[in-house]
């Protein structure tokens, strides 16, 4: 059953080859077989599972319509709530805290009889490229268990990848979702801005933030996308447009459309990843799409630009995290004062606390037009040279990462950790569509992976491109060989 993709575990149960009980049942055992080696998850719903796969069995035996994610397990990062249980966004300031109500995602995921199975493992709030900076557990690439998932979406990368679950939710704020899909060889997944409701997830970079999934294959996202891509009223970002219909569209021929490669930017991109990368590039070239270059180089400003947006959207998002309304609150505090400042220091991990640091250092008296206003006009310019490349091409295509996956431990500073994201992060202060997919293994047997760029709103195009890509290169059994092994129930 692991081997299935979301779409024929679907077909199964309506079929009836398998029950609902069935699938989640398996899926609990193969977490308790697996996880110890690769820690995914933070908390497992065994009983909410249980008891909601009961039910859709039952609606299946009356009769009644079944939801498009009919039977499908599917985890949720750990900063996406799911009424009653926790939600620690990976910190110990939150490891008290229960969810009071839904994210927009979590209902529309059960509205269509999809069968949430557990919370995964993240960098604290949310913020590194590794997932080590989590409170609670350092999560494992099921590809090499001495090596980083990627992060900071590390555990929902990983729990597709070792096939725990067909699915998976992320954030991703700077590439959170898709250099996670990079080095774990699944297919990760970031929507243009606003169409995915942000709505009970917990803020980094509230201009930044976007929820997307990860799965095993393309028509596996298109399919989550159909339940995911709805406006809802809650998200003041929400674009108010139509609901689409990606899975009619996967199969537009490609033949003559162009992509665009901004070959200058690319100038030091080398070794493995290049090799990898030009090989995705030369199978375009065979569904006879034309490869063109294109202007984009106010890019190369993107990494700056982004640690001072995303840092300062952050250190006034948590703000709001002071010890009194949620959360932990020290022991130790005697004054509303020492409530704050001691609960901040103890709740708090390092990665988190720099960037608060550097948020609040950029909006600061004197600096604010220096460095944050300055951040917002370069990124408009961002935005400009992406719209005018747009128009002599349909998709950009860019590396997802300079290298395959590192070994957990060996980027200790931080310049060198931000840097992972040097390819990812432009699509966010784009808003734009974006999509990792793997195209094979090194020598080392680690994944590697192309990225597509669409214009704002160019999903349904982004996702029809990576999935003509993904049917040339045939890796449909992608899975690591420590995995690549059935559970007895």
């Amino acid at each position: 059953m692991y081997q299935k993709t979301a779409h024929a575990l679907k077909k199964g149960f309506i079929e009836g080859e398998l029950t609902a009980s069935q699938i989640a049942a398996y899926f609990l055992e193969r977490i308790q077989a697996f996880d110890e080696d690769v820690k995914a998850f933070l908390n497992i719903f065994s009983e909410r599972m249980m008891e909601k796969a009961k039910e859709l069995d039952l609606k299946k035996a009356k009769g009644e319509p079944i939801g498009k994610l009919a039977g499908i397990p599917i985890a949720i990062k750990d900063n996406i709530h799911v009424k009653g249980e926790t939600t620690t966004c990976g910190s110990k300031f939150l490891s008290n805290y229960k969810a009071p109500f839904d994210a927009t995602v979590t209902h529309l995921i059960e509205k269509e009889d999809g069968l949430i199975i557990g919370k995964t493992n993240l960098d604290e709030f949310a913020m590194g490229s590794s997932t080590e900076n989590s409170a609670f557990q350092i999560t494992h690439n099921p590809w090499n268990l001495s090596h980083s998932p990627g992060g900071s979406s590390g555990g929902s990368g990983a729990a597709v990848a070792a096939r725990l679950c067909p699915l998976s939710l992320g954030s991703d704020t700077g590439g959170s979702i898709r250099q996670p899909a990079s080095f774990t060889g699944t297919v990760g997944f970031k929507p243009t801005y606003g169409r995915v409701s942000r709505f009970g997830l917990v803020a980094f970079g509230s201009s930044l933030d976007q929820i997307g999934p990860f799965s095993s294959s393309v028509e596996d996202t298109a399919l989550v996308m159909e339940v995911l891509g709805h406006h809802c009223n809650f998200d003041s970002t929400s674009l108010n447009i139509n609901h689409e219909p990606y899975l009619d569209h996967l199969s537009t021929p490609v033949q003559g459309k162009k992509i665009g490669i901004p070959y200058k930017f690319l100038e030091k991109f080398n070794g493995n990843a290049a090799k990898q990368f030009h090989k995705g590039l030369d199978v375009f070239k065979e569904l006879g799409i034309q490869l063109v270059n294109v202007n984009i180089d106010m890019i190369n400003y993107s990494m700056p630009i982004y640690y001072i947006l995303s840092t300062a959207e952050a250190s006034t998002n948590l703000a709001r995290f002071d010890g009194v309304r949620y959360g932990m609150r020290s022991e130790k505090a005697t004054s509303i004062d020492e409530i704050y400042d001691f609960s901040r220091a103890e709740g708090f991990g390092d990665e988190v606390k720099q960037r608060i640091f550097l948020g609040t250092f950029v909006l600061s008296s004197g600096h604010q037009d220096a460095f944050y206003k300055k951040a917002q006009k370069i990124r408009t310019l961002i935005i400009r040279e992406f719209k005018a490349a747009f128009k002599i091409c349909d998709l950009i295509a860019l590396p997802t990462t300079p290298t395959a996956a590192f070994e957990i431990g060996s980027i200790p500073d931080p310049i060198h950790m931000y840097l992972q994201d040097i390819y990812t992060i432009c699509a966010n202060l784009g808003g734009l569509p974006a999509i990792s997919l793997p195209i094979g293994l090194d020598q080392d047997q680690l994944p590697h992976s192309i990225q597509l760029l669409g214009p704002q709103l160019g999903d349904k195009r982004v996702l029809n491109f990576a999935y003509q890509l993904e049917k040339t290169l045939n890796l449909s059994n992608f899975i690591p060989p420590l995995f690549d092994k059935e559970v007895k129930l």
